[in-house]
This record gives structure tokens, C-alpha cells and sequence, in this order.
């Protein structure tokens, strides 16, 4: 039986790759976790990643927490190739049963760049024998085993009988939601009963929340069948230049202590909690029609990249709530110029001749709208300034959403971040987006609510650049 040290050592096998003294750790590593017999190195390697003995036997959970450039997708790719090749599961598959090995990324980009370690490490010529089809998101094996890549997702990671699930830089997925990582969690778990499969969670890690914290928190150092691993990035990849992450940390020490430090952040919390977003969120219309002598205000927050979506909210005055009538989002690729003359259409509709929009935006905006008879004014507050000012009317009520699930998303991912001058900001998280967020919240907040909320109730020690 070849074990996962014989397929890093074995000169026939991957040898070549990751015998040497770079991936000393990570044989240590990956060989407590099979139960393997580590020598004295290898042991002493091994408590200084887990604070904790070698395990005698198996387990089935790793959580790693690296720093970046550690390796973690090289090791992923290794993983995924030595549970579908090296493991035989065909003896516990009904008939015409395949044994899934499942790597879930944050995103599409992500998982595309796993698969291509894995296609590297099955173009061995001792496993293209393997390959009984290769497309782009999956190989099927010989063996009735098959290698799958796939985004984040509570609804797509079900079905599979699986063999292995690993899930690549899990604190970068959503932890609130439409796809909270625990509930992709609660998704792939029964499909692992089966055959008795391994999760295996790599990332660097993020804030102090999420199912990669919670099981750092709860397991880190102790003994028991989940492995828990921290190590900065050159522990686990000496090659990488010292001078690299000298320069990150003079940049931003904060930053650089989670990238390469592999430290988890303190700087960073959740801007408003789901059940807030929740109870605004009215149920049934996701957009409602124009009223007839209904005033409205609207806020435009054009696309600032080739990521960006153009989007546009449109509300009115409810008494004390400010009502999100529709909120709109044209995603690239697009003609700006026909977005815009398709939002000037909509606002007309709504009996509306002025909107507000980004004050970054420059003067594009304010002359193609003024082209269609609408005027474009900037707005006097940025984006953190809008959010700011919009949770509180969150936070009480005062504010009624359209059921928009991406709008959602966007808002219960939102963070607040303290710089290292004391001043704090809101923004969306690392490969996030805000566009849709943005634009509701300048909507909410230009509405005018009367203000009938004490800020300092959320807001002590939130400050901003004068």
C-alpha cells in the first residue's frame, strides 16, 4: 500500500517535487495526520505546527492554517491525487456509484488553479493510465473515483458520495449569506459518511469569525481526532524570499501577520448581523411599481471596474422608513453609455430627474445622464459615510429592502475595519463586492429619514477622516 510520505519521497512517484528540504513540514505534517510513524524531526516538526503530539492512528479532519505562498494549493492538488488514486473504494459503491474527491473553492478563478496542480501530478507517466476523461472541472478516473472542482456553494456540494472534501482558502468563503461556509459544511458532511472520507480545510487565515476560527479556537493544540495546523508562510515554503515578506511587513504589519504571519486578524468584525438584514427584508415584490404622487430618490453608483457592476436604487419616504422600491445591477460586460440610458428610462418612470452617485465616479456620469435630462449630483458622503449612516436605520427598522439575494450577500458581508491610525472604514471583504449595497445604501440614507436613533449607541469610537 503507498502512503501519502511514499508518494512526496518516492522518486518514481512524486519525489521530485516534494522530497526535498522545502517540504519538510509538510511530509511532517501529512504524515501524523495518516497515522504514519514519524521520526524525530519529523516529530519535532510536527508538535511545532499542531502544539500537540503525532497521532497513532488516522484521523479524518485537518484544518490548516497557513500563511500565503505556503504551498497549500500544491499540497491540496497532492491530497486530492493520493485519496482518488491510492484509496480503492470500489468495494463500498452501489453499482454505477463514483467515489467523489471534492475541491471547493472560494471561487471559479481558485478552483480553476487547483485543477491545474492536479492535471500536473496526473500527467505523471505512472498515472495517465488513470484518465478516463478529463474536462474542465472534473476527471474521472479508472477506478470509479473522479476529482471535482466546484465554487462554494450549500446547494452545488450536495449529492455526492465523497471521498475526500477539501476546501481551499475556507476563510475567504462567505460566513454569512446566501452560502455560509457552515452550511456548505452541513452540505458535504453526510456525503462523506459513506466511505468514511476526510475534510481537509487550507487557507490563510482572516478575521476572528468563521468555521476556520472556530475550529482553530476549539482545537488548536489539543488531542483528539481533528488536526489542527498554524504555520507562517516560510515554515512551510523556505523558499520563499525573506525579502518578500520583510517588504509586507513594512507596508502593513497588520495585513502581513495574517498573509505571511498566518495570524488571525483582530482588526476586522461584521458590519450587521444577518438577522438585521433579515427582518428589513420585506417578503414577496422584489420590486415595486411607481405610485402615483409618491415622491422618490434615487442613487446611482457607476461601475469603477472591469469587475463592477452599474447598479441603481430607487425608494421613497414611508412615514419613518425609507423603502426600497427596486434596486437594479448590470453586471459586465455592457455598454455604459446604454446602462445609462436604460437607468434614465427606469428613473423617468418613477417620475425622478435627479439622482446621486458616487462622488469618485468624475464627471462621465454627471454628462451622460445630463444627456437624457437627468442631473447627476455627487454625493457628500463616501462609501464608508453611507454604510455608517445606514445601520442604524438596520439596525431599528427603519429601513425596507426588496428581497434580492445577492443584495443581501452583499450587505451581511460587509466590513468594518480599524486602519492602523484608529480610524475606521466599511467596506467588502477581500474578493468581495459592495456594488448593489452601495447604491441601496445611498438610497436609504438620501431618503431622509427623520432621526429618531442615538449613533453613539453603535458607533463609539467610529471616526473618520475630516
Amino acid at each position: 500500500m503507498i502512503t501519502i510520505r511514499d508518494l512526496m519521497t518516492d522518486s518514481a512517484l512524486f519525489g521530485d517535487q516534494f522530497a526535498g528540504d522545502s517540504f519538510t513540514a509538510w511530509r511532517a505534517l501529512l504524515g501524523g495526520f495518516y497515522g504514519l510513524e514519524l521520526d524525530a524531526i519529523e516529530a519535532e516538526a510536527f508538535h511545532t505546527l499542531t502544539d500537540r503530539q503525532p497521532p497513532t492512528v488516522a484521523l479524518n479532519e485537518l484544518w490548516l492554517v497557513i500563511g500565503r505562498r505556503g504551498g497549500k494549493s500544491a499540497a491540496a492538488a497532492l491530497l486530492a491525487v493520493f485519496e482518488a488514486v491510492f484509496n480503492d473504494h470500489r468495494d463500498k459503491l452501489a453499482p454505477g456509484e463514483v467515489a467523489t474527491v471534492m475541491v471547493i473553492a472560494a471561487d471559479r478563478k481558485q478552483a480553476r488553479a487547483v485543477m491545474r496542480y492536479v492535471r500536473g501530478l496526473l500527467a505523471h507517466p505512472m498515472l495517465t493510465r488513470y484518465v478516463v476523461r478529463d474536462q474542465a472541472e472534473s476527471i474521472e478516473l479508472a477506478n470509479r473515483c473522479a476529482i471535482e472542482v466546484m465554487t462554494a456553494s450549500h446547494r452545488s456540494t450536495r449529492g455526492y458520495t465523497a471521498a475526500c472534501v477539501i476546501c481551499d482558502e475556507i476563510a475567504f468563503w462567505y460566513s454569512d449569506g446566501a452560502n455560509p461556509d457552515r452550511e456548505i459544511l452541513n452540505a458535504v458532511r453526510p456525503s462523506l459518511a459513506t466511505l468514511g472520507g476526510k475534510l481537509i480545510a487550507l487557507s490563510s487565515p482572516y478575521a476572528r469569525r468563521g468555521v476556520l476560527w472556530n475550529a482553530y479556537k476549539r482545537q488548536y493544540g489539543k488531542e483528539g481526532s481533528v488536526l489542527v495546523a498554524q504555520a507562517p508562510s516560510r515554515l512551510m515554503n523556505p523558499t520563499l524570499p525573506e525579502s518578500v515578506v520583510q517588504e509586507a511587513y513594512a507596508d502593513d504589519p497588520v495585513s502581513a501577520a495574517a498573509e505571511y504571519g498566518a495570524e488571525f486578524r483582530t482588526d476586522v468584525e461584521s458590519f450587521v448581523s444577518v438577522e438585521a438584514v433579515d427582518a428589513c427584508t420585506r417578503p414577496g415584490q422584489v420590486e415595486l411599481p411607481p405610485a402615483t404622487g409618491m415622491t422618490y430618490t434615487a442613487f446611482v453608483d457607476p461601475s469603477g471596474g472591469v469587475a463592477d457592476a452599474f447598479t441603481l436604487a430607487i425608494g421613497h419616504r414611508d412615514g419613518n422608513t425609507a423603502v426600497i422600491d427596486c434596486a437594479r445591477a448590470i453586471k459586465p460586460p455592457f455598454s455604459p453609455e446604454a446602462v445609462v440610458a436604460e437607468y434614465c428610462a427606469l428613473l423617468k418612470s418613477y417620475r425622478v430627474s435627479r439622482v446621486t452617485g458616487d462622488a469618485y465616479a468624475g464627471e462621465w456620469p454627471r454628462e451622460q445622464f445630463r444627456k437624457h435630462g437627468i442631473q447627476y449630483d455627487k454625493s457628500s458622503r463616501n462609501r464608508s459615510e453611507l454604510y455608517r449612516d445606514l445601520l442604524p436605520l438596520l439596525n431599528s427598522g427603519q429601513v425596507e429592502l426588496p428581497p434580492l439575494p445577492v443584495l443581501h450577500q452583499q450587505l451581511v458581508g460587509l466590513e468594518r475595519r480599524t486602519s492602523r491610525g484608529g480610524r475606521d472604514s466599511i467596506d467588502h471583504a477581500p474578493g468581495g463586492h459592495d456594488d448593489l449595497a452601495n447604491a441601496v445604501a445611498g438610497c436609504a440614507v438620501h431618503i431622509g429619514t427623520r432621526n429618531t436613533y442615538d449613533l453613539s449607541a453603535w458607533a463609539d469610537g467610529f471616526s473618520f477622516p475630516t
